[in-house]
């Protein structure tokens, strides 16, 4: 029995190099897209301006990266092939403050393991270029004079080529040439200032020139994720508390039913962090519609001391130091900034291009655990803003009503009218006035003036565009949405005692936790008291939340403070409640509406946060301009 034990009389011994290096290849390499991705990665820290890519089937028979680099000395090259082995980092103070894409030293020595290897490089002041070929072999490799300019060339044939098992798990050549390519455009995105040339099997695919200003890189945005993003993309740019978040935000109507235009670069690296996209998703939560994904370009930059890029082998995954202060930051800027998109933005030209929107302040993301509370208690405390008018001059009783039209929301709201919003559901629209499109008279809204109402389900309405078409119940239903969380904010949750306290079991860590934060439990309505080290009772809960299960809302909110240091379930919760409270209240189909009705209607939506949007992600309007009718009944042709 005991010969049959795996290491029971085995010596320890140190594994060949050749061995460790194919090892370390299985952490980094593991398709034509890893070598692509570390092969990029040493180009962009030598301080290339322009890399050329040369791929053959998929990147299995050839990989070549040339680039114009500071270049390689001939002393350094049998060095850049073995492991361990980096320019890139001295000592610990560099791997806390890491300023590079690359500086674990394994890269070529694992690549060169699994494959034919050539490095050809020059530096500037060296009079010829040098070369150093290996094949999978031991790294003791040959330095041998050639022909070429400043700058590094790496030449990858026949990857897996001595590792047959590995090769059979590749797939077709065209998945992976699409993983290789979609490495590159991630990278093109991450550095604007240098130009990127892809070629496959002898055709151009990708050819990327430096892009120094706003239009170029809107460009290059273009080029990578569609034209149809930037059209409907927010530029944002927000700096706050040494955080710098830059980039495009894709609007909920142009959303995906895949996460595959998602790209978020901390400090010039691209990653896929659980934290942020929690944060993301978070900002998104009511106004995309079930299964969908939202489409982003973002930036991030914060102090690298504050951040662990050392956590994963390909470099993926990222720590921050304050997890929590990172997640509100990011989460506070992009709700913002979508709360903030009003009809007029989307039907301006695309803003993409333009500026970025810089806010500053409280939206520039000061959000805590309480989320969409805490934003909309503030909207009660800002000040109101000169409202510019449009004079409706109109027949019938209430000729010359005045609709008053502004650009952004009325934040000077009185508590006593938000009260009564959130106890009577919703404001009754305007029943006076006329609905007629002024003669010249100002400026038209965004949303223009009612025309009719089409099948009690639809208002059609004339702007500058041509004809705007409105799903009256669905606009009607964010309306009231959003007016009832401001209510809500200024009222604040009441509690309701049990009538016999919930026992929860707990880790020692959770309860640990729920003290921590046991005056946000009550600021939100619950109150927790802990009976032991791994026990908590549930002594009160939001009276608006009397029907949900308390021991499993207050379970799930423990592991989301575990997780990201910060929860919205109980705002999930809540903003549910609302919205069914506002499905009811909002206008129902079949309700004959008078135009002026329509009218106060549309200027509602213009003034309202996410009125693209009902509140299931459906959206609320749709423009027609004069273009796409002409197209439709052959104008011009």
């Amino acid at each position: 029995m005991s010969d049959e034990v795996i290491g029971s009389t085995a010596r320890i011994e140190l594994l060949s190099p050749r061995l460790a290096n194919q090892i370390a290849a299985g952490e980094v390499v593991e398709r034509p897209a890893s070598v692509i991705k570390e092969l990029l990665e040493n180009s962009l820290d030598s301080g290339a301006k322009r890399i050329d890519v040369d791929v053959e089937q998929g990147g299995v028979k050839l990989l070549r990266v040339r680039d114009d680099g500071g270049g390689i000395s001939s002393d350094d090259l049998p060095l850049a092939l073995a492991r361990h082995a980096t320019s890139k980092i001295r000592d610990l103070e560099d791997l806390e403050r890491v300023m590079s894409l690359g500086f674990r030293g394994e890269a070529l020595a694992s690549i060169s393991s699994v494959s034919r290897l050539t490095l050809t490089s020059r530096t500037r002041d060296a009079e010829q270029a040098w070369q150093v070929e290996t094949e999978g072999r031991d790294m003791a490799s040959r330095v041998q004079p050639a022909a070429h300019p400043v700058g590094t060339s790496v030449e990858v044939r026949d990857l897996f080529f001595n590792t047959p098992a590995r090769r059979k798990f590749l797939k077709a050549e065209k998945t992976e040439f699409d993983h290789l390519q979609e490495v590159i455009k991630r990278l093109a995105l991450a550095r604007f200032d240098v130009a990127f040339h892809l070629r496959h099997n002898g055709k151009t695919i990708l050819s990327l020139h430096e892009a120094h200003d706003d239009a170029a890189r809107a460009r290059r945005v273009g080029a990578v994720c569609g034209a149809g993003f930037l059209e409907q993309a927010l530029p944002i740019e927000v700096e706050r508390n040494g955080l710098h978040l830059w980039g495009w935000v894709g609007l909920p109507t142009f959303s995906r039913s895949q996460a595959d235009l998602q790209y978020f670069y901390v400090n010039g690296r691209a990653v896929r962090d659980k934290l942020v996209a929690h944060a993301v998703r978070q900002a998104y939560r009511d106004v995309l519609f079930n299964g969908r994904h939202p489409t982003f370009v973002l930036f991030f930059e914060v102090d690298p001391a504050v951040v662990d890029v050392n956590v994963h082998p390909t470099k993926h995954e990222v720590r921050f130091r304050d997890g929590r202060m990172v997640h509100d930051f990011l989460y506070g800027t992009l709700h913002r900034a979508l709360g903030d998109v009003r009809p007029e933005d989307q039907l301006a030209a695309p803003a993409a291009v333009g500026g970025m929107v810089r806010p500053t302040g409280l939206d520039a993301g000061e959000f805590g655990p309480q989320g969409e509370m805490r934003l909309a208690a503030n909207a009660l405390l800002e000040q109101p803003q000169p409202q510019p008018s449009y004079n409706t001059a109109g027949s019938g009783a209430g000729s010359g009503y005045q609709y008053q039209y502004s650009p952004r929301p009325q934040s000077n709201v009185p508590t006593a009218e938000a009260q009564a919003a959130y106890r009577e559901f919703f404001k009754p629209l305007p029943e006076a006035g006329a609905a007629a499109m002024p003669d010249g008279q100002g400026d038209v809204p965004p949303l223009g003036y009612a025309l009719a109402q089409l099948k009690g389900i639809y208002i059609l309405s004339e702007n500058a565009q041509g004809l705007v078409l409105v799903d009256m119940h669905a606009a009607h239903e964010r309306i009231m949405y959003e007016r009832l969380k401001i209510a809500m904010a200024s009222e604040g949750l009441s509690g309701q005692p049990l009538l016999v306290p919930e026992s929860l079991a707990v880790s020692q860590r959770e309860a640990d936790c729920a003290e921590e934060h046991v005056a946000w439990f009550q600021r939100l309505g619950f109150e927790l008291q802990r009976l032991g080290p791994e026990t908590l009772a549930i002594r009160q809960i939001p009276a608006l939340l009397k029907q949900a299960e308390a021991n499993r809302l207050v379970s799930d909110v423990l592991a989301d403070l575990m997780e990201y240091g910060t929860s919205d379930r109980i705002q999930a919760h809540l903003n549910e409640l609302l919205g069914t409270m506002a499905c009811h209240g909002a206008i129902r189909a079949n309700r004959r509406l008078a135009l002026p009705e329509m009218n106060g209607l549309l200027r509602d939506m213009e003034n309202t946060e996410r009125s693209g949007q009902c509140n299931h992600g459906r959206p609320t309007w749709t423009q027609l301009g004069l273009d796409d009718l002409d197209k439709l009944f052959l104008r011009g042709r």
